[in-house]
């Protein structure tokens, strides 16, 4: 039996949105790998489906329809599964939504290019990154001080975006321990068990790393 959504993704961040995502609204789904050390992604069977070469992607079978970037797959699996996307608070959603995918995720990956996978090949990147970096720790623990959630009391596709960044803190070296707001929403977010097992699409022994 041909799977509900099939999703085209690797082991990264954004990847893991999405699985997170079927995971917690229980969608029937198949995971098909894109290699990106390999260039699948730059494949023209992939473009057709992903313009700028990027994962993840989803294609809804039972609807004959195919969703590139992941904000709007997890806009789209919301709407459809009525979950983690409150219509009272949509607006306040989208733009914790808007602000992961337009500067935590781009941000944080940059300084993961420039601190994790390249250090010593430009200083200038490295300390530019790292302090962008800790400046977005500092104002998502700012947020959670007086929200719960990123957008409210409710968790939502704006906390499911933004977490599997927060994941990779050991990258980071900031210190995630040290603010008490972050680390209070990561270990909760962290034990829900659609998280876990969502974070694990890829590898079975990968689980989210506990705060430092």
């Amino acid at each position: 039996m041909l799977k509900v959504i099939e999703l085209f993704s690797a082991n990264t961040p954004n990847g893991k949105k999405i699985s997170i995502m079927l995971e917690e609204i229980g969608f029937d789904y198949k995971v098909t790998k894109v290699d990106l050390d390999k260039g699948d992604q730059f494949k023209s069977a992939f473009k057709k489906i992903s313009p700028f070469s990027k994962i993840p992607v989803i294609i809804d079978h039972k609807k004959s329809k195919t969703i590139f970037e992941s904000g709007a797959i997890l806009i789209y699996l919301a709407i459809e599964s009525g979950k983690f996307y409150n219509t009272e608070d949509q607006l306040v959603i989208n733009q914790w939504l808007m602000a992961q995918m337009g500067y935590v995720g781009p941000m944080l990956g940059q300084h993961h290019q420039f601190h994790h996978y390249n250090p010593g090949r430009s200083k200038f990147g490295e300390e530019r990154y790292f302090k962008i970096a800790k400046r977005i720790y500092e104002e998502l623990d700012q947020r959670l001080l007086n929200s719960k959630f990123l957008s409210g009391e409710n968790y939502t596709i704006a906390d499911i975006a933004t977490f599997p960044w927060i994941a990779r803190h050991e990258w980071h070296d900031i210190g995630l321990s040290q603010f008490k707001n972050l680390t209070r929403w990561y270990n909760e977010i962290s034990k829900r068990d659609a998280v876990i097992k969502g974070f694990t699409f890829m590898n079975k022994n990968e689980l989210p790393p506990k705060a430092q």
